[in-house]
């Protein structure tokens, strides 16, 4: 990205700040810290139109500490304490900092001073509250000039109006007329966060055709039988292949397969299922899971997507090249979206 002439980076992850004590949000900050040569960047991952909201460096899901809400129960990723400071400090190397409400309320011009004061002191990794959007315009103005930015996508979002201003960025051409693939859809879904058991649950009880991965299955004997399932499908009505559980359900599979394997047997089996959609010319696809997504879009070669619609804050209808085929792809976090995701997007996506 540097030889390509790019002067600003951002390092963007999950909202819920998903990581374990060895990271990988920290070391993966430190790493483009050091090739990028700089000295500070700070972490937001506060998305206050979705509920998340750093205060007093602690992160907030709606009115629950992320320890208290269903996040503590994250099969991969399990997070059980809501202080991004402590957090942080187990993943990193050098000091870490914080820049509360307090500073962001005042402005800017306060939260550079506190950024500087921080570096003077030492502190690389500077947590940075935010509960409202208009936090976010805060921090991003302070912020504008760092090499490196880190955060959930939230806190970018007013950064290309500011470098325009500045004339830093020149604006794009007209986006191309957004295309609605023909063919027809399926669901898959990999995520087992409370929200998608819900979007899972409502699908189902509108009578779409379901197939249930189960990892211990999968590790017997592969992804043959829903694959099997899913050839039989006619393209009538909308399918759903889902490994979506409760905690206690997805526990009790990776006491017996291992954490990791188990997620990487449904991932697997979810991205099989991807491509057989595909060949059997479905051309629109809702992906819930965040691993699942990555794994779907690896299998089906995509490499570049055309942002379309927003379904719900933060996902977007995607439009992409796969084996020949025009397919509009979702790919969501296992959080986002109402009960009601599947059919909305589905919807939103009508011609």
């Amino acid at each position: 990205m540097r030889k390509a002439g790019a002067q600003r980076f951002f390092w963007k992850y999950c909202s819920t700040f998903d990581s374990t004590e060895r990271g990988n949000i920290g070391p993966v900050a430190e790493a483009l810290m050091d090739d990028l040569g700089t000295d500070q960047t700070i972490y937001c991952p506060a998305f206050p139109e979705n509920g998340r909201c750093v205060f007093m460096g602690n992160l907030f899901v709606g009115e629950q500490l992320l320890s208290e809400s269903p996040m503590k129960d994250h099969p991969l990723t399990p997070m059980r304490d809501s202080n991004l400071l402590r957090l942080l400090k187990l993943q990193v190397t050098r000091p870490v900092g914080v820049a509360n409400r307090l500073v962001i309320a005042r402005g800017a011009a306060p939260l550079r001073d506190r950024l500087s004061d921080l570096k003077a002191a030492g502190a690389t990794h500077v947590v940075v509250d935010a509960i409202a959007n208009e936090d976010l315009y805060v921090i991003a103005e302070a912020c504008q000039d760092m090499t490196l930015l880190t955060g959930g996508s939230a806190v970018a979002m007013p950064l290309p109006e500011l470098w325009l201003k500045r004339g830093l960025l020149s604006k794009a051409a007209a986006a191309e007329t957004e295309t609605v693939a023909d063919g027809p859809a399926i669901v898959l879904s990999g995520s087992c966060s409370a929200m998608t058991n819900r979007q899972v649950k409502a699908f189902l009880s509108e009578g779409h055709p379901a197939f249930r991965l189960d990892p211990l299955d999968l590790a017997e004997s592969g992804a043959w039988t829903a694959l099997s399932w899913l050839a039989g499908q006619n393209g009538e009505a909308t399918p759903i292949i889902y490994a979506t559980a409760e905690p206690d359900a997805v526990r009790a599979a990776q006491e017996k397969v291992g954490t990791e394997r188990a997620g990487e047997l449904v991932e697997e089996a979810l991205a099989a299922c991807a491509v057989a959609a595909r060949d059997q010319g479905m051309r629109r696809l809702v992906v819930a899971g965040g691993e699942t997504s990555g794994a779907v879009a690896k299998a089906l070669g995509i490499n570049r997507l055309g942002i379309g619609a927003e379904i719900a804050p933060g996902v977007p209808w995607c439009f992409a090249q796969s084996g020949g085929h025009a397919l509009a792809i979702a790919l969501k976090s296992g959080n986002f979206g109402g009960d009601s995701f599947f059919t909305d997007a589905l919807e939103r996506l009508q011609p």
